[in-house]
């Protein structure tokens, strides 16, 4: 197999067992994907970085191991696979789609870098996103605007809009992103791939540039159910240098999702959450319509669907929208100029003093709704307003995890859609942060509870955009979501006939040959 166009196409566990089989070198994975990247970055600009000699590199060294080297690493070991911005990776710019960051090669890697690595998996380069993983759209980059493959006059979906985008076009395999409020989840849902928020504290946070500590989790972006579940036990399990780190290995994800794929979920008690099911005017028609037929689907395939309540989870979006800025905002302090990324010098009549190179900094180096985040969560943790703001929401959110643990006494695993409408065009919602912040008004609860989280595609609207289904399960109980995931996917796929992608319009694939 030479031709590139084939060769992107296979899912990464495919490309997994080539490698294995020696039909397929690591090279020619890297190169493959390299071509597409040149063909298609004019038009979706994935990626605000290509590392394409240190991938060839760390293919070759891949390549040139012994048969038995080989073996003993994960079905992944060969795979390339791209990494969002907020992720550190030693010698590679890292800069959080921020101004106040561009120009920093870290020295040294994350500890999710360090394992794919370990895993034989060369990096392709880093991904774009909204700046410091703030919005829902990724036109909030410093940089340049992602298109959506499906649409490129539409959004990918944000923070991680980059790391959904580039799986989308086929441009890599694999991705890594973070998700804090649904920004690997909306993406997904909006670029008609799977993404995944596993368990908070099963993959560690350490070379993750904070955001809002409490609520960050790093995360698959595949295309596959399968896929997803695979690198996710790669890049899982417990980090000393992660305070948050489950003690732990990563969950049986891949056994999970085989095991679904067989398509009988005979036993499994999947609850509808009734408050956000995909009624009332928040949500598109043929969203509600395309989550309906897949609940159809998972009763079909033998399981029991009941409906739960998380009567409080309507205060999710209020209480994420104190807790994330506080967080984000007391994070963000270390960005002064004094150490390390920009430092802007105030302005000639000005007193040059630190203080006022702070200002300067900060003013220039980030931008608006990273500016309106820090303000908010500034005055939320300040004085005379802490136990009113930021105490407070944290209480809605013990009271938020308190009926989760309830719903999941009566199920195994909820569901609801992704996000309440397909992707929207470009400058649509970028002026009405209200408008933008409703999107996650699905996904946000799985991160104020610590559960873990997965879209899937659920279908293609009459519009040409993709819409997603999602599933949470239980705290460290990643394997339910996947084999619940696994067999909606696969009974989705028969339906279709193949995989969703195959109804996406890919023209920066025509023409790429051998």
């Amino acid at each position: 197999m030479t031709n590139a166009t084939e060769i992107v196409k296979l899912t990464a566990a495919e490309m997994g067992e080539k490698v294995r089989n020696g039909e397929l070198s690591s090279r020619e994975l890297v190169q493959a994907h390299l071509d597409v990247i040149e063909a298609a970055e004019p038009t979706i600009k994935a990626f605000l970085k290509v590392s394409s000699d240190e991938a060839l590199e760390q293919a070759d060294a891949f390549d040139k191991l012994s048969a038995d080297e080989k073996a003993a690493m994960p079905e992944l070991a060969g795979v390339p696979i791209a990494v969002k911005d907020m992720i550190v990776t030693k010698g590679i710019e890292t800069t959080a789609a921020s101004k106040i960051l561009e120009g920093w090669v870290p020295p040294y890697d994350s500890t999710v870098v360090e394992r794919l690595k370990a895993a034989g998996m060369p990096i392709l380069g880093k991904t774009n996103l909204d700046e410091f993983a703030m919005g829902s759209s990724t036109e909030h980059s410093a940089f340049q605007n992602t298109a959506n493959p499906w649409n490129t006059g539409c959004v990918p979906g944000g923070s991680g809009g980059g790391s959904a985008a580039a799986v989308a076009a086929f441009e890599a395999p694999l991705a890594l992103g973070t998700d804090t409020g649904g920004s690997i989840r909306q993406p997904g849902a909006f670029t008609g791939t799977v993404g995944v928020k596993p368990t908070y504290g099963g993959v560690s946070r350490y070379g993750a540039i904070a955001m809002a500590s409490s609520l960050d989790q790093i995360g698959p972006a595949t295309r596959s159910v399968l896929d997803s579940a695979l690198l996710y036990e790669i890049i899982g399990g417990h980090d000393l240098r992660d305070s948050t780190s489950i003690p732990a290995g990563p969950r049986p994800a891949a056994a999970a999702a085989r095991e679904g794929a067989r398509r009988d979920l005979k036993g499994m008690k999947v609850g509808l959450i009734r408050e956000i099911s995909g009624t009332g005017d928040a949500f598109e028609p043929e969203v509600t319509a395309h989550f309906n037929a897949c609940v159809k689907m998972l009763e079909d395939m033998g399981a029991e669907v009941i409906e739960v309540s998380v009567p409080r989870i309507d205060y999710s979006l209020g209480a994420y929208y104190i807790v994330m800025p506080s967080e984000a905002s007391s994070n963000l302090a270390r960005y002064d100029g004094m150490r390390y990324g920009l430092r802007v010098m105030p302005p000639a009549g000005v007193p040059q003093t630190a203080a006022n190179m702070m200002s300067a900094t900060r003013e220039a180096g980030f931008g608006d709704e990273v500016k309106r985040r820090i303000i908010l969560g500034t005055y939320a943790l300040s004085a005379g307003y802490y136990d009113a703001w930021y105490g407070s929401a944290q209480k809605v959110r013990t009271l938020i995890i308190d009926d989760f643990n309830k719903a999941f006494e009566q199920a195994d695993v909820l569901v609801c859609p992704t996000a309440p409408t397909t992707a929207f065009e470009f400058g649509s919602k970028i002026d009405d942060p209200m408008a933008m912040y409703v999107n996650d008004i699905a996904t946000i609860p799985a991160n104020l509870a610590g559960l873990p989280a997965m879209s899937i595609p659920s279908g293609v609207a009459s519009n040409g955009l993709p819409t997603g289904f999602q599933f949470v399960a239980p705290q460290q109980k990643d394997e339910v979501m996947y084999k619940a995931a696994a067999a909606l996917e696969a009974a989705l796929e028969d339906s279709w006939n193949g995989p969703v992608w195959q109804k996406m319009n890919t023209p920066w694939l025509d023409g790429l040959g051998a």
